[in-house]
């Protein structure tokens, strides 16, 4: 089965581990609404594991402020947690500034983490490198449930809701997890089929449908906004086999309440969140730290 690919680090002399950044950095988390945010809670749980005097911030930036933000980000700057409305348009501003799109965000054309890297045409500079976690924030917690198909995963057809950012990152993690019957079922359809290089670029195409037309399937995504859902908890419940619901504030959302209570596999943007934060601190501090301990930190904190 494929898996994302490994992250290009820069060794630096006097950290642990390959590719480990040395002395105290500074790395945040850029979105809007981002009050809600638990990737601080996160990240900081995974540095206290790591023995790392880095400090992770949480900053309101919204659409089009991105590369303003960037722009005043000094030399202690490491790395940055990109939500809505910014992964898109991390991508673009990694492109339009010289920078570089890693191979999943590249795919996705989403990135949600962005990385201060050495320059290696400018001694002494630095470019942006964007990547996307959430890709692997789906398919770690799916696999230590299901396993691969190699294995016996039981996962053939998928129903995705929504059709943004996350959704296509979801749709990416799909293909990867051998998952060849894909649903895209969102209100806005035509934004689905915009993915088209996304489609070729996989080798499958999903079906798309508007938000109520889903069929049943073996595992449903739901990536639309909080309360999106609710009035579909009990047809979701009764047509799918598993439920990943990204929100974690509200929880349970009806959903994931009425689907426990129907005995589903139930994901929650919990286990979305604490994977892909994994994956983040991997990037941006070149060490790894294990999911339960950021699982365990966000459940404290919800």
């Amino acid at each position: 089965m494929p898996v994302a690919p490994g992250p290009v680090l820069t060794p630096m002399p006097g950290g642990s581990g390959p590719g480990a950044v040395p002395g105290s950095r500074t790395c945040a988390v850029l979105g809007s609404p981002i009050a809600h945010s638990l990737s601080p809670v996160l990240h900081r749980a995974a540095y206290a594991a790591l023995g790392l005097d880095w400090t992770f911030e949480r900053h309101e930036v919204g659409a089009g402020g991105l590369a303003d933000f960037v722009a005043g980000c000094g030399p202690q700057w490491r790395g940055l947690a990109l939500t809505m409305p910014l992964k898109i348009e991390a991508v673009e501003l990694a492109r339009r500034s010289g920078g570089e799109v890693r191979p999943t965000a590249e795919l996705a054309q989403v990135a949600n983490t962005l990385l201060f890297e050495p320059d290696p045409t400018a001694p002494g500079g630095r470019r942006i490198v964007v990547d996307n976690t959430d890709v692997d924030g789906f398919v770690q917690p799916v696999l230590r449930r299901f396993g691969t198909p190699e294995q016996g995963s039981v996962l053939r057809s998928a129903v995705i809701l929504g059709g943004g950012a996350t959704a296509r990152s979801a749709y990416v993690a799909l293909t990867r997890l051998g998952v060849t019957e894909i649903t895209v079922a969102a209100r806005t359809p035509a934004k689905v089929e915009a993915w088209q290089p996304v489609f070729e670029a996989t080798g499958i195409t999903p079906r798309i449908t508007g938000f109520l037309d889903f069929p049943p399937s073996d595992l449903l995504i739901q990536t639309a906004v909080a309360g999106a859902a609710d009035p579909l908890a009990v047809r979701i419940a009764e047509t799918q086999a598993a439920l990943f619901d990204v929100i974690y504030h509200p929880w349970p959302t009806r959903a994931a309440q009425v689907a426990a209570e129907r005995g589903l596999v139930v994901f929650s943007g919990l286990d979305l969140l604490a994977h892909q934060a994994v994956r983040q601190v991997e990037l941006m501090t070149g060490r790894s730290v294990d999911p339960d301990i950021l699982v365990a930190a966000a459940r404290a904190a919800r």
